[in-house]
This record gives structure tokens, C-alpha cells and sequence, in this order.
């Protein structure tokens, strides 16, 4: 298994969608890095992960950081199989992203300790977009980029 698709997938994916999530819940909420980052932890130890400060935040971002490469790792074995994945790549990196959000939304996050928020028209389509662009697109482009 090569890991350089991995290792640059998760991380350029996973830099994207955090820098895409600050953004977002800094203009529509005013919710500040750290408090996101929280958040994030907050799917693994629940509320009390508000209380943690620097040290829940930075689990927040290792989390974030794991699954960015965890999705990475899913496509690259998959495009092992089934190479059409990285002979169109945008398109499939598109199609991955929505299966990414759809299986984040309705499996990862309900068995996690996330507080449930709101569901909106709004929330559900930047939500859907970062992670069609900024998760699904540059993987498929990385996995592509190291399959030459």
C-alpha cells in the first residue's frame, strides 16, 4: 500500500474542511476555533468536552484530522478495485463527498455523544458542499495525483 496518497489526502482534505468549518461557524454563529474544536471532541466525550479547554480542543483536531485520513484510506482501497474512481476524478470525488456527508450524518454522528442541532436547509447545504469540495474532491485529486 503506498502511503503518500494517504498521508497527503488526510491532510490536505482534512486542512481544507477545518479551515472551511472555522469559517462557517465563525460567521454564522461567532463560535470561535477552539469552541469548534470542542465540538469535535464532544463526539467522543460528549458535553464535558466544553469544560476541557486547549486539551479537548487539540483532541477535536486529532479526531478531525483521523477521520479526514480514515475517509482518504476508504477511497484509496476502493480505487484499487475499481479504477474508473480515478480515471474521473472530480466526478467521483463529488459523488465521494456526498456519501461522506450522507454516512457522517445519519450512522457516525447519531452513535456518537454530539449534541443533536437543528437540521436546516442552510446547515445541510454548506455542510454538503464543504464536504463535496473539501473532503470527497481533493481525496479523489490526491489518490489520482499518487496513482500514476
Amino acid at each position: 500500500m503506498n502511503l503518500q496518497p494517504i498521508f497527503w489526502g488526510g491532510l490536505i482534505a482534512g486542512t481544507l474542511d477545518i479551515c472551511a468549518a472555522f469559517m462557517t461557524a465563525w460567521l454564522r454563529a461567532g463560535i470561535g476555533p477552539v469552541r469548534l474544536l470542542q465540538f469535535v471532541a464532544s463526539g467522543l466525550l460528549g458535553p464535558a468536552a466544553a469544560q476541557g479547554g486547549a486539551k479537548t480542543a487539540v483532541l477535536g483536531l486529532a479526531l478531525h484530522f483521523l477521520i479526514a485520513t480514515i475517509w482518504t484510506i476508504v477511497f484509496y482501497l476502493a480505487s484499487r478495485k475499481w479504477l474508473f474512481l480515478i480515471e474521473r476524478p472530480v466526478m467521483f470525488g463529488l459523488l465521494y463527498g456526498i456519501a461522506v456527508y450522507t454516512f457522517m450524518n445519519f450512522v457516525v454522528l447519531p452513535l456518537s455523544l454530539v449534541a443533536r442541532r437543528p437540521i436546516t436547509a442552510l446547515g445541510t447545504t454548506i455542510g454538503l458542499l464543504t464536504i463535496m469540495f473539501c473532503i470527497g474532491l481533493p481525496i479523489a485529486l490526491v489518490v489520482r495525483r499518487f496513482s500514476r
